[in-house]
């Protein structure tokens, strides 16, 4: 089973979702929701995880939290096996209860919490469970649309200072009841399946958490790298070599030290394991085959000549590939 990508630092947000294995019903009555949520209670105190807001559905749940230590995988680990140990024993089973890791999608700044809560609390309506929201008791809305009582873990107040109305409650009720024109909007920012932010956000997260290689096991990972245009790599890279890319394309007739400047730009796209034969190929108006057979020209004079082996390090270090 391949990992999921984790990026954890203090003062991370997060949209948290966990599944029933094979989408089976994590909570049979309400006594177990009771158990779940005081069992988030103490996660939240352990591991100074503040939690905005929550919805309990039958097979499955959503927290919007903010973590103020780099722990989300401790703290979602711990809360997930402490409520499979519990809810195994009262229900006397044996085995998994979640269908493989939790979920998180990091969030760029509060100015998210508050749409995507209102996202989380309309669960039940979307699922068509209940007709009005505050008659749906597992999730931290009547407290934001009502200020019922909660538990004292709620951290309400980032999410309510938004307002500047005197009924906060009520101008966050309003606002939930229309929120459903608002959703597709809300997802435009939602990128590569794990971010919500701008597309600088993700840029600080990429020049931050990127500098390696792609990891086999973490998908997410490869995904985001190979998201970088591979012009991009090529522009940096050919400044780098002080060459100009018009020199060789697309052009078969070459001097030979164009063709070395040429392959060595084709072995760096090649060696980030971002881009396929084709992708690199239509780059440089060669084939899939062309490509495979310039790679393996460089691996050799890389082998045999150090000066050559050094000028691709120097330059990897600086487009930082």
């Amino acid at each position: 089973m391949s990992r999921p990508w984790r990026i954890e630092f203090e003062g991370a947000y997060y949209h948290i979702v966990s599944r029933g294995n094979e989408r089976r019903n994590i909570f049979r009555d309400n006594n177990d929701r009771i158990l779940f949520l005081d069992i988030l209670g103490k996660t939240s105190e352990r591991f100074e995880v503040e939690v905005y807001a929550y919805v309990l559905m039958d097979n499955h749940y959503h927290l919007l939290l903010k973590t103020n230590k780099p722990n989300i995988s401790q703290s979602m680990q711990w809360l997930g096996t402490t409520y499979t140990r519990r809810y195994n024993i009262k229900h006397k089973r044996i085995g998994h209860l979640f269908q493989g890791r939790f979920k998180s999608f990091l969030i760029e700044n509060d100015q998210y919490l508050l749409r995507l809560s209102c996202y989380i609390h309309r669960n039940p309506l979307r699922a068509k469970i209940v007709n009005r929201l505050v008659d749906y008791p597992w999730s931290s809305y009547p407290r934001y649309a009502y200020g019922k009582k909660s538990p004292e873990w709620l951290c309400t107040a980032p999410i309510l200072s938004r307002f500047d109305a005197k009924d906060k409650n009520k101008a966050y009720r309003e606002m939930v009841q229309s929120y459903s024109r608002e959703e597709k909007r809300l997802w435009e920012d939602f990128r590569h399946g794990l971010f919500l932010g701008s597309e600088q956000f993700i840029e600080r997260i990429k020049s931050r958490y990127l500098s390696e290689k792609p990891d086999v096991e973490i998908p997410q990972k490869r995904q985001v790298l190979r998201d970088t245009d591979p012009e991009t790599i090529l522009k940096k890279a050919a400044r780098a070599l002080k060459c100009n890319i018009s020199d060789f394309l697309p052009s078969a007739r070459i001097s030979n030290s164009h063709k070395l400047n040429r392959d060595m730009l084709i072995y760096l796209l090649w060696s980030t394991g971002w881009y396929t034969n084709k992708e690199i190929g239509e780059l440089f108006g060669l084939g899939y085959s062309s490509i495979s057979r310039r790679v393996a020209v460089m691996k050799s004079k890389i082998s045999q000549e150090d000066t050559i082996n050094n000028q691709l390090e120097n330059i990897k270090s600086l487009i930082k590939v």
